[in-house]
């Protein structure tokens, strides 16, 4: 888990070689852009996030969310699960599950203590709609830490919808622990309630 708030709060606090992203990487671009944006607002903002924690979370909200692909993420990480919900019952999931990481970025953005992240050479793949950004957290005294960001192009925009740590896959990591929710709270109203639950605990405890 601290490896994902690590890699999380990193993508918020990515430090870009002069270079490293050209014209033909708007997928890499687009982290820098938004790295740029929050980091601004953080240091702009920081009187009033220290007096409203909660505020750090329209923060999030506003600059990082727009760029993930909930829908995609949330078809991945309830798997049949997902296949077997209702319309409504998948648009609680995303609305829970995008206030979840909300909280996680939030937490990871509480815990940042300066590492350096390297943007290894973009290579485009075959499928050009479909990208992985990778790049490497600068581990003083010990081995840098990989960490690959998959996007794709939805609707002329790039969107994250999965990010790997050391091989490790968020979206695998949630559905194993999702898919063991489901079944001790014996379906996904179950799930949808526990998350309702657990961000209005981390709401009202701000």
């Amino acid at each position: 888990m601290k490896r994902l708030l690590l890699a999380i709060s990193l993508w918020v606090f990515a430090v870009l070689p002069v270079g490293a992203a050209g014209a033909n990487a708007p997928a890499q671009q687009l982290v820098m852009d938004t790295t740029t944006k929050m980091l601004s607002l953080i240091e702009a903002e920081r009187e009033k996030i220290k007096a409203q924690p909660v505020y750090i979370y329209e923060l999030v909200e506003g600059v990082i969310l727009p760029h993930f692909d909930f829908e995609r993420m949330g078809r991945l990480v309830l798997g049949k699960h997902w296949r077997k919900a209702n319309k409504v019952q998948r648009e609680q999931f995303i609305e829970e599950f995008s206030f979840l990481l909300v909280r996680t970025y939030a937490t990871a953005m509480m815990e940042y203590s300066g590492q350096e992240v390297l943007f290894l050479p973009f290579r485009e793949g075959k499928n050009k709609n479909d990208v992985v950004v990778k790049t490497e957290i600068d581990q003083k005294g010990g081995f840098p830490i990989p960490i690959d960001y998959s996007l794709h192009l939805k609707d002329g925009e790039w969107k994250v919808y999965n990010v790997k740590i050391d091989a490790v896959s968020l979206v695998l990591n949630y559905r194993t622990t999702f898919s063991g929710e489901i079944r001790k709270l014996k379906g996904v109203d179950g799930l949808i309630a526990q998350l309702k639950k657990r961000n209005q605990e981390a709401l009202d405890g701000q």
